[in-house]
């Protein structure tokens, strides 16, 4: 894969993505009020996927390519690695601090430090037990994804499986198999967009290393993320907007205004969508306003 540009390493920069990813034959986010269905609006019929999945994509990837140390995990009690990281400060914790009683800026500068993303995504830092709570405050990350955004309605499919396997003796006496059930999305392509924030990167301390991680993760967000309930995923674009200064230099709607994708079949009798190519990407790089680089990382 192409190496990563220079220009999209500056975490004094600020800059706003486009990702599109599609899925077939898969559910690419269930719902767990919904009996784990793809998530969808009810009132369009557009697929969804949430902020939340997307970056725990990233953060699984980091994990497994990178052995990236991740706050936000299933392993280790959060407390616990909080009161890890307070036994390693050089400053005693004096008891005021110990029962949470205000923040203490050292702990959130070291788990800053510690865990990727903390200092990307932000987290919230004051939990904990009565008498212990170690409050390190609330981090503001300087990375925001929105939900992602199927181009066209979907069509999810509840398909009967058999299942060849008996969990108990009881469930043996009704025969060898028995049905499930499946709920897949025969084909959507997805959008998101993000955020970078130049000055809440300042104090969270992310450097041009961390951005580099980020535009790696996102590039391959699905290829070390296969299973059988989402069938085949993919990163289909990524196209970062990075602007001269840190303020910016034009509205991050005007530049997502000029990604726009259309269907290549627009007869009334057209076929729903059905791969990547029944669409047609069309970015406007010729009226980029002054002072914005736009930088395919895929697409």
């Amino acid at each position: 894969m192409e190496e990563i540009p220079a220009v999209v390493m500056d975490p004094t920069k600020r800059q706003e993505f486009v990702l599109l990813f599609d899925v077939v034959n898969g559910n690419p986010n269930g719902d767990p009020d919904a009996a784990n269905t793809p998530r969808i609006d009810p009132e369009t019929g557009h697929g969804m996927v949430t902020d939340v999945a997307l970056k725990r994509k990233v953060r699984d990837y980091l994990t497994l390519t990178r052995d990236t140390p991740i706050f936000i995990q299933s392993a280790v009690a959060l407390n616990t690695l909080k009161a890890k990281a307070a036994d390693e400060l050089t400053k005693a914790l004096t008891a005021d601090e110990r029962a949470g009683k205000r923040p203490i800026p050292e702990l959130q500068s070291r788990l800053c430090a510690d865990y990727y993303d903390i200092r990307m995504f932000g987290a919230v830092l004051a939990t904990g037990e009565a008498g212990d709570r170690l409050n390190a405050g609330q981090v503001r990350g300087p990375l925001q994804m929105t939900f992602a955004r199927s181009i066209d309605r979907i069509l999810p499919l509840d398909l009967s499986i058999t299942r060849q396997a008996r969990t108990t003796e009881k469930r043996m006496e009704t025969g060898p198999t028995e049905f499930g059930r499946k709920t897949i999305v025969p084909y959507g392509l997805y959008r998101a967009h993000g955020y970078f924030n130049p000055f809440l990167a300042d104090r969270t301390g992310v450097g041009s290393d961390d951005l580099e991680a980020l535009w790696d993760a996102l590039r391959n967000l699905f290829e070390f993320d296969r299973s059988a309930s989402r069938g085949d995923m993919g990163v289909c674009g990524l196209y970062v907007f990075t602007h001269d200064s840190k303020l910016g230099n034009a509205p991050a709607r005007q530049l997502f205004a000029g990604i726009t994708i259309e269907p290549v079949q627009v007869s009334p009798d057209a076929v729903p969508p059905r791969q990547f190519a029944d669409y047609n990407v069309v970015v406007d790089e010729a009226n980029l306003p002054e002072g914005v680089t736009l930088t395919r990382l895929v697409g």
